[in-house]
């Protein structure tokens, strides 16, 4: 995303909406004097313009939209009229289900759709749980050594193994997970990437190098009909669609599993590391979703699965929606012009008075509590609502849910630090590491 931007009167468009409100020049030039987050910018531009606002990022008409109704329009009602254009990752993820577009998204996203939801997720409760317990040995011998640990890295460890056995069948080695700690490294340096696409790809290649080294070998292995401990996985399904569709070819499908690795363990890694730095400012949270139920029971994992929803509300994994309107059109009453780009901002709506009270305040029970939270489907998208949500949300809710099931229960953090402020690139990530210790187990 250009973060040079400036910000311009858009033309009056004909037609029977009215004009978008319309943000005057000097606001951006205050935010560039600044140096802020373009989140800032974006915030400054709803709360003087309201959930719809006009402005230009560099050449282009650009139109800031958190309002839910309008949310809904453009993401599940009318995804025709706004499309999903080039994909700021498709440098890591090439032509996987994230940045595919037209005939060949429906294709990709048709296969994997199957896999994620009913009985395909079934396929991979075992591997997420076995992947929980791993975490939950490793943080006992934590405990009882005082070993310091990085929360985010600890988090990042954890989804890695659950999308990897998925993946794979095999648990997570340790030469694999260091050899995919690329894909976070490029993924973090994407926003600041030259502009060139050469330039960009000579930057991060060595890392690109590492990430295709490990796909290869993994295809290869699933190829040759070895299935690990835990059985055949999903790289066995892409594989298997090769023999029917030839448009998966080693690249497609080296483009599918990085796109799944990437999207299956960073969104996830990222939401439980602000979920344990939101408990040690509210450890009440804590309590109170333990004491909902018994170990096992529904009410306990209603409970932890708020903390959850709450801290996606707080920082959704797609925090910034881009989409491009395809036609003329009439969106809540204003007329957009074929042409202009649009930015959905779910943390913005997240965090809007109106629909959400004491927005930035981490309240779990609004996720239980009837009448605790807005009903409108564009009020709460933390992975984007309509055709082109997250194909993961099940898979992201399952792991982390089995993952606090196990820890929560025993483990007490006490950070050393934390930290000051938010990283708003393709997630939105804190801004360092997040070292801690636990208190030793009970015996």
């Amino acid at each position: 995303m250009d973060t040079e931007a400036t910000l311009s009167s858009l033309p009056r468009v004909p037609g029977p909406g009215r004009p978008v409100p319309e943000a005057e020049p000097g606001l951006v030039e205050r935010w560039r004097s600044g140096g802020g987050e373009l989140v800032e910018l974006l915030s400054q531009v709803r709360e003087r313009f309201g959930g719809i606002a006009a402005f230009r990022l560099g050449p282009a008409p650009t139109v800031l939209v958190t309002d839910p109704q309008a949310v809904q329009h453009v993401l599940a009602r009318h995804p025709e009229r706004y499309v999903k254009r080039s994909h700021r990752a498709r440098l890591l993820i090439g032509d996987g289900v994230l940045a595919a577009t037209g005939e060949a998204w429906k294709r990709q996203r048709r296969l994997l759709q199957s896999q994620f939801t009913g009985t395909g997720m079934r396929r991979y409760e075992q591997r997420i749980t076995e992947a929980a317990r791993t975490t939950a040995v490793r943080w006992d011998t934590y405990a009882r050594t005082g070993q310091t640990l990085d929360v985010g890295r600890e988090m990042r460890r954890f989804a890695l193994d659950a999308i990897w056995r998925s993946l794979t069948g095999h648990p997570l080695d340790d030469g694999t997970e260091r050899e995919l700690g690329a894909v976070a490294t490029v993924a973090e340096a994407l926003p600041t990437l030259p502009a060139d696409a050469a330039d960009a790809q000579n930057t991060v290649a060595a890392d690109l190098a590492r990430i295709d080294a490990v796909a290869r070998h993994a295809i290869e292995a699933a190829r040759s009909g070895a299935a690990g401990p835990d059985g055949p996985g999903l790289l066995h399904v892409l594989i298997d669609a090769a023999t029917e569709r030839p448009e998966y070819t080693d690249r497609l499908i080296r483009d599918e599993l990085v796109t799944l690795l990437a999207a299956g363990h960073e969104t996830t890694a990222t939401t439980l590391t602000w979920l344990y730095l939101l408990l040690d400012r509210y450890p009440a949270a804590r309590e109170q979703a333990l004491a909902a139920g018994g170990e096992g029971s529904t009410q306990r994992r209603q409970a932890i699965q708020a903390l959850v929803h709450e801290t996606l509300r707080l920082y959704p994994s797609a925090w910034i929606l881009p989409r491009h309107a395809t036609e003329d059109d009439t969106l809540a009453g204003y007329a957009v012009e074929a042409g202009t780009d649009i930015l959905i901002c779910p943390y913005l709506t997240h965090r809007d008075p109106e629909l959400w009270p004491d927005p930035e305040h981490f309240a779990p029970r609004r996720f239980i509590t009837p009448d605790g939270r807005p009903t409108h489907p564009g009020a709460y998208l933390p992975f984007g609502i309509g055709p082109r949500a997250c194909l993961g949300l099940q898979f992201a809710l399952r792991e982390s849910t089995v993952l606090l099931e196990h820890l929560l229960p025993v483990h007490t953090l006490t950070f050393s630090s934390t930290p000051m402020k938010a990283v708003y690139g393709i997630t939105v990530r804190p801004d360092g590491p997040t070292p801690a210790t636990l208190e030793p187990p009970l015996t």
